[in-house]
Parts: structure tokens; C-alpha cells; sequence
């Protein structure tokens, strides 16, 4: 009886736990194992570690082969296991010295020929492997992804025979990140007009708020939508590698190469919730997750099924959306902004000055009471964004600030905002507004004025208070003003009917 110890990782949602993999040879007949709640594919891999030893000229054991991937409550999938699976029945059979395999950690599925193919979620497992001082092994094609861990030793392999090879010498290359690759983003200056809409634009970069803007078709909202993550400050190495751990464990692999650049999603609007949330039996981030940290857009906001917006409340405000499942519930991180556009009506012209919209009161109702009002409570700022006239969408027609000007004042009013509370200041809890949005007494009337004749919840006041604030930074002022606050009131413009 002869027993091998092998260390790998599992993927629990954008985590990456420990994995044992005992194997344990015996006399008896001929036989493969693989227990401690393997999937199918995880079942499968005695047969494609069995081909690929057999080519890389090993001898298979012909005896009783036992295979425990512990913990056994956690549940395994995929083929990330082939390659330690491997290696313990190589050490199991004093193939290989066993004792080398201590210190180092394996990830990757083998193809029949003995090759390294990668798996999903690389980068969790290198930044877990870090912390316990051990080297990952990863296959050739997770090398740039892992590489992103900068504490973690990687070391990349194309072949099974190459890693038995180099076990005892460490000669595996170590793994290098791909050189990050400037991304060219669509420019402000490109956007005609609008100057109360690009105002909202600049105040939601800098406070990090939510944006509904509302217009008739081809009034210019999607294209301003698209130049926000040009105007947003750099993410930090913290939130880069965050967002790109997420998308590690996505399934759609990670852009080495602008990993550090914030996301911008914009997912149509027939998908489902889960897409959108994230979920599956073995949970996979949604649209929410892969926009942590940058900017999730959502054209035509009506057309949504009223279902899956409405699984947008709580992440808005807590920044974590929570996938429960019978036997574990995965928490993935989403704090992303939102940008949101909508026609005001079922054709889409209600308010226009051409007249054109023929439709009833009751229609209008029912098209925006497809969104509800804890929805749109959620969001700081609406804006209407109307339909300009011909000779302003002239190429010789003035342009407005490109996205570096911008971006320069959105920048110096977050790092304000860090300084004095170490957050955006669309993320100021209720209990700190009275130390940073505090207003004078003349301006607490107008607030409450407001509030009462708009018929505002605590959580709109709140939000309002919160880009009065930004306001202020944007101006550099210490205190909120009466024209901050006004204008942060002005934003509400659907609660005060929008366009038509």
C-alpha cells in the first residue's frame, strides 16, 4: 500500500480553496477511483491521465487506484485537477520522489498527448498559493494571467514530462504578465451639445454616482454613455486585480494586456437574470461582478423584464451580490455605476417640440411604471437629454472639453473625496453624512422643501445630499452651497415629471 499527497485548487465563485489530493495505491484488481464529490468531468479524468501517461512513456499502475480530492463537501468540476491527479499517481508509484511535491501547487487539465491546457480562474489560485509560500504550476496558456499575483511564484509548463523533468532543478520558466496595452476610448469632444448632460457625466465620474439619462431616440444618450469610462480615474493595482480575479473565474477569460483599465459592460436587453447576476450550478459572475469597478450600461432600460431589474436593488447598495445555492451561498463583489438610458415614452418622442408623440397619458404611465420606484430611488442623478437641432451636429459647430480636460477635474475631486473619507462619496453611509454633507439652515429648508413637494423617500434625500457634495468637491469647496445643493436637486429630474 503506498500513499501520495498532492495539492491543488477548486473554484468557489471568485475563490479559490485548498484542494488534497490523496492517492492511495492497493493490491486488487485493476481499478481507478476518484471520490470527494468529483462532477462528471472530474470523473472523467482517469481516462485522460491514464492516455496521457501512457504517452509521456510512464508506466500506469495496474493495481487498485484510489483518489480523494478533500475536502469532500466541496464540490469539484472541470479538468483543472488532470495534473495533480497525475502527479499523485506518479508519486504513488515511486515514479517520482514524492517529497518534491510539498512545496509547490498544480493546476491544469491534460490532454491526451500529455499536454497543458489551461482552466478557469488562474489568477484566485496563484494569489491563494502566495499566501501559503507554495510555487503554482500552471499550464502555458494561464502564464500571463497568474503572472498578475506579483508575490505569487509561477512557474509554466507545456507538458506533463516537462514538469516531472523539472521538479527537483525549479528550471520551469517563471510566468510573465503580458505588457499592458494602452486602450483607446472613445472622447468626450465627440458629443455635440448637451452641456447639461455632459455636466451630469463629469459629476458622476467624480462622486462615483448612478445616471439615468432619458431622451428621444438619437438624442446622443448612448454616445454619452460611452465616454464615461474615458473620464473616470485610473483604478488602482488593488481594484484592477479584483476585477480581473473576477473575470478569471467568469469562463471568459482576462485581457492581460488591459487588465488595468476599468470594464464597461453593456449587456442587452433580453438577458436573463441570472447573466445578469450571476448563478449556474457551479456559480459563475454575472454582468453586475464583470462591470465591478467600472461602469455597467443598460440601454433601453423599459425593455428589461421587470424580474431581473428588480435583482438589481440590492447590489447598488451594498456593492456584493449574494448566489445561494442548496448546499453554499457565493458572495461576488459588484460595485459597479451604473448608467441607464430610456425613451420617455412607448414611441419615444413625449416632450419632443416637434409634437410628433401621439401617446395617451395612461400609455406613458404604464411604459415607465415598468420601472419601479425603489429602482429609481437607487439612482442619483436624471437627466433629460434632448433632441438637438440640426446646425449644432455640424462638423464645424463648436465641440465641447475633450475627456483629458474632464477627467482632470473628476480626478482632482476623488482624490478629495479620499482624503477626507477614504471613499467615493457616492459610498458614504447614512451615519457619515452628517459629518460631510452637512448644510446650512436656510439650505436644510430647501432640501426639506424639495423633498416634500417631490414626494422623495430618505434614501432619494440621501443621494441628493451626496452629489450636492460632489458638487462642492468639483468646485473645490469645503462646504455644500446653496447653488450645489440646487443643482444636485435639479438631477431629479424624472421625480419631477422629465420630459413630458
Amino acid at each position: 500500500m503506498s500513499l501520495a499527497l498532492v495539492h491543488s485548487r477548486a473554484r468557489a465563485g471568485v475563490h479559490a480553496p485548498a484542494v488534497r489530493i490523496e492517492v492511495l495505491l492497493s493490491g486488487g484488481l485493476p481499478h481507478t477511483q476518484i471520490v470527494g464529490l468529483p462532477e462528471a468531468a472530474v470523473r472523467e479524468s482517469r481516462d485522460r491521465v491514464r492516455a496521457a501517461l501512457v504517452c509521456a512513456q510512464f508506466e500506469y499502475p495496474q493495481r487498485r487506484i484510489l483518489i480523494n480530492l478533500a475536502p469532500a463537501d466541496l464540490p469539484k468540476e472541470g479538468g483543472r485537477f488532470d495534473l495533480a491527479i497525475a502527479l499523485g499517481i506518479l508519486a504513488a508509484s515511486d515514479q517520482i520522489d514524492r517529497q518534491l511535491l510539498a512545496n509547490y501547487e498544480f493546476l491544469g487539465e491534460l490532454a491526451l498527448t500529455g499536454e497543458l491546457r489551461g482552466v478557469d480562474g488562474a489568477l484566485p489560485a496563484a494569489i491563494a498559493a502566495a499566501e501559503l509560500g507554495r510555487t503554482l504550476i500552471v499550464a502555458s496558456a494561464n502564464g500571463a494571467e497568474a503572472a498578475l499575483a506579483q508575490h505569487a511564484d509561477v512557474r509554466v509548463a507545456r507538458t506533463l514530462l516537462e514538469v516531472c523533468a523539472s521538479l527537483e532543478s525549479r528550471s520551469l520558466p517563471r510566468a510573465v504578465p503580458a505588457p499592458v496595452v494602452p486602450l483607446a476610448v472613445p472622447d468626450l469632444r465627440d458629443v455635440r451639445g448637451q452641456q447639461q448632460a455632459r455636466r451630469a457625466l463629469e459629476v458622476a465620474a467624480a462622486g462615483g454616482h448612478h445616471l439615468l439619462l432619458l431622451g428621444t431616440p438619437g438624442c446622443g444618450k448612448t454616445l454619452l454613455a460611452s465616454r464615461l469610462p474615458g473620464i473616470l480615474p485610473d483604478a488602482s493595482e488593488a481594484e484592477a486585480l479584483e476585477t480581473a480575479t473576477i473575470a478569471s473565474c467568469s469562463g471568459a477569460g482576462i485581457d492581460t494586456a488591459r487588465w488595468r483599465h476599468r470594464p464597461y459592460r453593456a449587456p442587452h436587453h433580453t438577458a436573463s437574470a441570472v447573466s445578469l447576476v450571476g448563478g449556474g450550478s457551479y456559480p459563475r459572475p454575472g454582468e453586475i461582478s464583470l462591470a465591478h469597478n467600472g461602469v455597467l450600461f443598460l440601454d433601453e432600460l423599459p425593455e428589461w423584464s421587470r424580474h431581473t431589474l428588480e435583482v438589481l436593488r440590492e447590489p447598488l447598495e451594498s456593492g456584493t451580490v449574494m448566489v445561494a445555492r442548496a448546499a453554499r451561498t457565493h458572495a461576488f463583489p459588484s460595485r459597479f455605476q451604473l448608467v441607464a438610458a430610456m425613451n420617455p415614452c412607448p414611441c419615444g418622442w413625449a416632450g419632443d417640440r416637434s409634437g410628433r408623440c401621439r401617446c395617451s397619458g395612461d400609455a406613458i404611465q404604464r411604459y415607465r411604471g415598468r420601472i419601479s420606484g425603489p429602482l429609481l430611488d437607487r439612482i442619483d442623478l436624471h437627466v433629460v437629454v434632448p433632441r438637438l437641432e440640426p446646425g449644432e451636429l455640424r462638423s464645424d459647430a463648436p465641440c465641447g472639453e475633450d475627456s483629458a480636460t474632464v477627467r482632470n477635474r473628476v480626478v482632482m475631486a476623488r482624490n478629495v473625496q479620499l482624503e477626507r473619507s477614504g471613499k467615493a462619496n457616492a459610498q458614504l453611509l447614512p451615519s457619515e453624512l452628517d459629518a460631510h454633507c452637512r448644510l446650512e439652515d436656510n439650505d436644510q429648508h430647501l432640501l426639506e422643501t424639495a423633498v416634500e413637494q417631490l414626494q422623495l423617500s430618505a434614501r432619494s434625500m440621501h443621494r441628493i445630499l451626496r452629489v450636492a457634495r460632489t458638487v462642492a468637491d468639483l468646485a473645490s469647496c469645503d462646504k455644500i452651497t446653496t447653488a450645489h445643493l440646487a443643482e444636485a436637486i435639479g438631477y431629479r429630474q424624472v421625480d419631477r415629471g422629465g420630459a413630458g
